[in-house]
């Protein structure tokens, strides 16, 4: 399979580089970066994950990457380490999950009071500005890693951190100011 596109003028198709160019690097170097991953994450079907993160970034700096005298692999294995990283803080910075046989000792409490407060959480969501709201729902309530929500939202992973951050802090304050002590 040939990654193909329409030429400019919607002529006949014609190769595309950036493709070309990530098939050349994964022929010359994807089994090393897979044990290399496989190695970090304990995880063959991980591991492939983020190989396949790692070749798309390289696919989105393919014009860089193809004219650079440096190195590729360096390059390549810096970023497969990055995203096994920003995945294991992620998967720590999310509390762990129960299974159904733990909720018989969580008490009920009074459903007056949630719904209270899930309406207070909610205007106070509101409040936040739409990329602090959308870096959050990707990370906290999707659950997404920040390499996945950097990729869904077309941003990068240190702008996608930096709007979970100052969000939850815009969170809290909103939440402070509607009586909420934190």
């Amino acid at each position: 399979m040939h990654a193909r596109r329409r030429g400019r003028d919607g002529g006949p198709e014609v190769e595309d580089p950036a493709a070309e160019f990530v098939r050349a690097v994964y022929t010359e170097h994807g089994s090393a970066l897979l044990a290399f991953i496989s190695r970090m994450t304990g995880d063959r079907t991980k591991a492939e994950d983020v190989l396949q993160e790692t070749l798309v970034r390289a696919w989105r700096h393919a014009g860089r990457l193809d004219t650079d005298e440096r190195p590729l692999r360096p390059w390549l294995f810096t970023v497969a380490h990055r995203i096994v990283v920003d995945e294991h803080r992620a998967r720590r910075a999310r509390p762990a999950e129960v299974g159904p046989e733990h909720l018989e000792f969580l008490s009920a409490g009074n459903e007056l009071d949630r719904a209270l407060e899930s309406w207070q959480v909610v205007e106070a969501f509101r409040a936040l500005s739409a990329e602090h709201r959308a870096a959050l729902v990707e990370t906290y309530y999707l659950g997404r890693s920040v390499a996945e929500a950097a990729v869904n939202l077309g941003i990068p992973p240190g702008t996608v951190k930096s709007r979970v951050y100052y969000g939850l802090r815009a969170l809290r304050l909103a939440l402070e100011e509607r009586g909420w002590a934190t």
